[in-house]
C-alpha cells in the first residue's frame, strides 16, 4: 500500500486547474475504425486522431505485426546496445536512411523521448556556449530537451525567418556554435515552415539544423517521407515518428553516420531504453511498404483539408495559417473551446479542445485532424455540427 500523505497538495493543484478550466481527465475510447471511435457506448466521428492515413487498422499492418510477434516474441528483452538490436530493427533503420536520403538512421521509442534525449547529447557535443535558436511554438518535447540540457533558448517568432535571421546576425560575433530547432509541420497550428529557406539560412550562418518531422512523415514530401528533402541535404538531423500517419509507434532520427554513431554512444535516452518490441517493428515495416504508394490518399486528404478550411472560413471562423491535414479553429477562451467541444460531442463529433499550456494563453482552440479515412460526408457532418454548436453556445 502506498502513502497518501501528500494528497492534499495534489488535490489543491487539481482544484486550481479545474478553476481555470485547465484540468485534464482520461476517458476510454474504443477505436473501431479509422476516423471513428466508440465513447460511452456510442459510435462517433473522430477528428482528434493523428492516424492521418488510416494505417493503424490496415490489414497489412496488423498482419505483419502479428507475424513479427510469432517469429520474434513479445519483447525486445534489452536495450539496443546489450542485445536489443535484431535484424528487423537494423533493416528498418536502413530503409529509413534510404527514404530520407541520409547515411544512417536510428530508432527511438517515441518522438517525445527522442527530442528530450537527443538535445542534451547534442549540447554536450556542440559545447556549453552553443547558441540555440528555437521556434517559440515548437513542440513541448523540444523545449524539454533544451531544459534538460541547461540550454538558454533564443526563441524566434513562429515561422518568422526574418526574425530568426535578425537574431543570428545580432549574435554573429559571439562565440559558440549555432543550432536551429524547429518543426516542418506544427501539430497545433497545422502550418509548415519553409524548409528550403530555413536550410539556406542555416547554411549561411553555419548553424546545425534540427528538424522535427513528426506530423509531416507519411503525409508530405516525396513518397510521403517528410519535407526535409526540400532542403537538398542541408538538414543535419531529421526526427520523425511512426505513431501518426504511419499508424503504429516509435520514432526515428536520420542524419550522417557520424551523428548516429555519436548518439549511440552519448544519448542517454537511446543507451538506457529497451528496444522497440517486434510487433511494433512489424507494423513499421508494413507501413514503409504502403506509404510510398498512397499518393492518391495524400492528395485526397489535402483536398478535404482545403475544403474544410474554406467551409470554416465562410462561417467566419479563424483557421490561422493552416495548410495541412491539421485544421485549428481558433477560439481564444478556454471555456468557449470546452463548450464547443462538448456541443460537438453531443452531436456525434469528437474534436478536442486544446488549452494552455499546450498552446499559448488566449489561443485555445478546437484541433481538427483529418484522416484519409474520412469521407466528404464526414467532413460535411463536422461542419454542420459545428454550425449548430456555435449557435448552441452563443
Amino acid at each position: 500500500m502506498t502513502s497518501d500523505r501528500f494528497d492534499g497538495l495534489f488535490e489543491h493543484l487539481l482544484r486550481d486547474a479545474q478553476r481555470h478550466r485547465l484540468r485534464r481527465s482520461m476517458r476510454v475510447f474504443e477505436h473501431v475504425a479509422p476516423g471513428r471511435v466508440v465513447l460511452d457506448g456510442r459510435e462517433i466521428l473522430n477528428f482528434c486522431s493523428n492516424d492521418y492515413l488510416g494505417l493503424s487498422l490496415h490489414p497489412s499492418v496488423l498482419t505483419r505485426a502479428c507475424a513479427h510477434v510469432r517469429r520474434h516474441g513479445a519483447g525486445a528483452t534489452a536495450s539496443r546496445l546489450v542485445c536489443g538490436t535484431g535484424p528487423a530493427c537494423a533493416a528498418i533503420e536502413s530503409r529509413i536512411a534510404r527514404a530520407k536520403g541520409t547515411q544512417a538512421a536510428l530508432l527511438f521509442s517515441s518522438g517525445w523521448q527522442a527530442n528530450a534525449a537527443i538535445l542534451p547529447a547534442l549540447s554536450r557535443a556542440l559545447g556549453g556556449d552553443a547558441q540555440v535558436y528555437v521556434d517559440r511554438l515548437a513542440h513541448a518535447s523540444l523545449h524539454q530537451g533544451c531544459r534538460a540540457a541547461g540550454i538558454r533558448q533564443i526563441r524566434f517568432r513562429h515561422n518568422d525567418l526574418d526574425h530568426l535571421e535578425a537574431l543570428l546576425r545580432a549574435r554573429a560575433g559571439r562565440p559558440g556554435r549555432r543550432v536551429i530547432v524547429t518543426e516542418s509541420v506544427f501539430s497545433m497550428d497545422g502550418d509548415r515552415c519553409d524548409v528550403a529557406a530555413l536550410a539556406g539560412l542555416a547554411e549561411r550562418y553555419g548553424a546545425f539544423l534540427y528538424l522535427d518531422e513528426a506530423h509531416a512523415t507519411g503525409v508530405l514530401g516525396p513518397d510521403g517521407m517528410g519535407l526535409s528533402s526540400l532542403a537538398g541535404g542541408r538538414v543535419d538531423l531529421a526526427m520523425g515518428t511512426f505513431s501518426k500517419a504511419m499508424g503504429s509507434f516509435g520514432a526515428y532520427v536520420a542524419g550522417s553516420r557520424a551523428l548516429c554513431d555519436y548518439l549511440i554512444n552519448a544519448c542517454s535516452g537511446f543507451v538506457h531504453t529497451t528496444a522497440l518490441p517486434p510487433a511494433v517493428l512489424g507494423a513499421i515495416d508494413a507501413a514503409l511498404d504502403l506509404v510510398p504508394g498512397m499518393r492518391a490518399e495524400r492528395e485526397a486528404l489535402a483536398d478535404k483539408a482545403d475544403a474544410l478550411r474554406g467551409a470554416l472560413r465562410s462561417m467566419g471562423l479563424d483557421t490561422g495559417d493552416s495548410d495541412t491535414q491539421i485544421v485549428p479553429v481558433l477560439v481564444g477562451d478556454e471555456r468557449r473551446a470546452l463548450a464547443l467541444s462538448g456541443a460537438l460531442e453531443a452531436r456525434g463529433v469528437l474534436a478536442a479542445a486544446i488549452r494552455p499550456p499546450t498552446v499559448p494563453r488566449g489561443t485555445s482552440r478546437l484541433r481538427i485532424a483529418l484522416s484519409a479515412a474520412h469521407t466528404r460526408a464526414d467532413v460535411e457532418t463536422l461542419t454542420g455540427a459545428l454550425s449548430d454548436a456555435l449557435e448552441a453556445v452563443a
